[in-house]
C-alpha cells in the first residue's frame, strides 16, 4: 500500500461524495453484519470473551467457556460434534486446510478432483499440490453450473484422495445436489473423501452434515451477517489432517495461535439468528431476488441470467451480464448512484480478467466482463430494490452509450 494510491483514494472518494440513497449488495465481497452479532463481539472485548483459552486464570477460563458455547451452537446447527470443528479466521483458511492438510496425511492417493467452478481458495490449493506429483481434474459443468455427476463416476478411481464441490457456488449461486454426488462417490469407494466449501450455503440452505455423510466442510463467518476474522473447518471425527500452519498451540492442533474469540462469538451469533428466522428470511430474499431479476430482464434489453433460477439458486444470489457494457464501468456508475455491486468474479475483479466460473458455464468473454454480481440481505426491503430497479435503465444506457461496441456489433463512433 502506497501513500500515492492512497492520496489518489481520497481524492475519489472527495469527488464521489455521499449518495443520498446507499444500497449495498456486495455482501460477496465483505459486508453487513447482524446488530445482535455486533453486539455480542463488542460485549466479549469489554467483558467476557478477550482472554486467551488456553491460560489458567479465570479471563482464560471466561473465554474458554464463551469458545464452548459458541462451538455448541455451531455444531447444532450442522448437526456435528464439537470435537468436529476447526476455528480458522476465514473460509479460505478453512479450504486450505482441508486440501492441504489432507493431502500431507493420505500420501498413497495422488489424485484430486474439482468442479470447474470452484472459489479459488480451493482451485489455487489443488493446483499447487501438482507440483507434488498430484493430478488435478476440473469438472465440467452445465449452463447454469450444476457439475457433471457421470463425469465424476467416470474419473475418480483407487488412486483418487479427494473431491471438492461447493454446496452453493459463491457466484452464480447454483445449488448443487450434494446428497447424490456424495453417495455416487461413496459407493464408488468409500475412502474417497468428498469436501465442500460451504461458505455460500450456510443460512442460505438447510445443512446437516450428518445426513450429507459429508468428510470435510467449509465456512466462513461474514458470508452469514457474522463479523470478519472467524471461519471455521468440519472435520468428520476419524479423518486425519496435518497442519499446514506451525506455531505456539492454543485450544486445537490443527490451527495454531490464539483463537479470535470475540469474533467467533459473534459468529455463533449470527448463525443462531440465521437458524432461528430461517424460513423468514430465505423468503424474504427469494422474493427481493425475483423482485430484482425479473425486473431488471423485463426493463433491459440485452441482459442474461447466469446461473439457474427457481428453488435451484440460491436464495441471495443475482448475476447478471449486461451485453455492450464493461463491468468496472458499471461499478462505478452505480457506485455514483449509490448502488454498491461487484463484477465478474469478486475475487479477480482487481485483475480484469473474466470469472472463471462464467466462462465455465459457457460465457463468452465479453459476457463475462460485462456481468455484476449482487447479493440481497435480510437487511434489504422492497424499497432498496425498488431504487435499483428504478437506477439501473438509465445507468446502462449511459454505459452503452460510451461503449465501442453497439448491439449489431457496430461501433459507437
Amino acid at each position: 500500500m502506497s501513500s500515492d494510491i492512497i492520496k489518489d483514494v481520497r481524492s475519489l472518494l472527495e469527488f464521489h461524495g455521499k449518495p443520498k440513497k446507499e444500497v449495498y449488495l456486495d455482501s460477496e465481497n465483505s459486508g453487513l453484519i447482524f446488530p445482535e452479532a455486533l453486539e455480542a463481539l463488542i460485549e466479549a472485548y469489554k467483558n467476557t470473551g478477550y482472554g486467551h483459552p488456553s491460560i489458567t486464570h479465570k479471563i482464560g477460563w471466561e473465554s474458554y467457556e464463551k469458545l464452548y458455547e459458541s462451538s455448541s451452537i455451531l455444531a447444532n446447527v450442522l448437526n456435528c460434534n464439537l470435537e468436529e470443528i476447526v476455528y480458522t479466521h476465514n473460509g479460505t483458511e478453512a479450504n486450505n486446510l482441508a486440501i492441504l492438510g489432507l493431502a500431507e496425511s493420505y500420501k498413497e492417493r495422488k489424485k484430486i478432483l474439482v468442479s470447474s467452478i470452484e472459489h479459488l481458495s480451493v482451485i489455487f490449493p489443488a493446483d499447487y499440490l501438482q507440483k507434488y506429483g498430484y493430478k488435478v481434474i476440473k469438472i465440467p459443468v452445465d449452463k447454469e453450473g450444476f457439475v457433471n455427476i457421470d463425469f465424476i463416476n467416470e474419473n475418480i478411481d483407487k488412486n483418487t484422495l479427494l473431491v471438492s464441490i461447493a454446496a452453493v457456488n459463491h457466484e452464480i449461486g447454483t445449488i448443487q445436489d450434494l446428497k447424490t454426488i456424495v453417495d455416487v462417490i461413496k459407493d464408488k469407494d468409500s475412502e474417497i473423501f468428498v469436501h465442500t466449501d460451504a461458505c455460500d450455503a450456510l443460512g442460505k440452505i438447510k445443512m446437516d452434515l450428518r445426513k450429507l455423510n459429508i468428510d470435510l466442510a467449509s465456512f466462513s463467518s461474514h458470508k452469514v451477517y457474522g463479523p470478519k476474522g472467524a471461519g471455521a473447518l468440519y472435520v468428520k471425527e476419524g479423518i486425519k489432517l496435518e497442519p499446514i500452519i506451525y506455531g505456539q498451540l492454543s485450544t486445537q492442533r490443527l490451527w495454531p495461535s490464539l483463537e479470535n474469540i470475540p469474533s467467533i462469538i459473534g459468529f455463533s451469533k449470527a448463525i443462531e439468528i440465521l437458524n432461528s428466522n430461517f424460513e423468514y428470511y430465505t423468503l424474504k430474499m427469494i422474493n427481493l431476488r425475483d423482485m430484482l431479476i425479473k425486473n431488471i430482464i423485463e426493463e433491459i434489453e440485452y441482459v442474461l441470467l447466469n446461473g439457474p433460477e427457481g428453488n435451484k439458486r440460491s436464495p441471495d444470489n443475482a448475476n447478471l451480464s449486461f451485453l455492450y457494457c464493461e463491468g468496472e464501468a458499471l461499478t462505478v456508475e452505480l457506485s455514483l448512484n449509490g448502488i454498491y455491486v461487484s463484477s465478474g468474479s469478486a475475487c479477480t475483479s482487481r485483475v480484469l480478467e473474466p470469472s472463471h466460473v462464467l466462462l465455465a458455464i459457457g460465457r463468452k468473454y465479453e459476457e463475462a466482463h460485462g456481468s455484476l454480481l449482487m447479493k440481497v440481505t435480510p437487511f434489504h426491503n422492497e424499497e432498496d430494490i425498488e431504487y435499483v430497479i428504478e437506477k439501473m435503465p438509465g445507468i446502462i444506457s449511459r454505459i452503452r452509450s460510451i461503449s465501442p461496441i453497439k448491439p449489431g456489433g457496430e461501433k459507437n463512433v
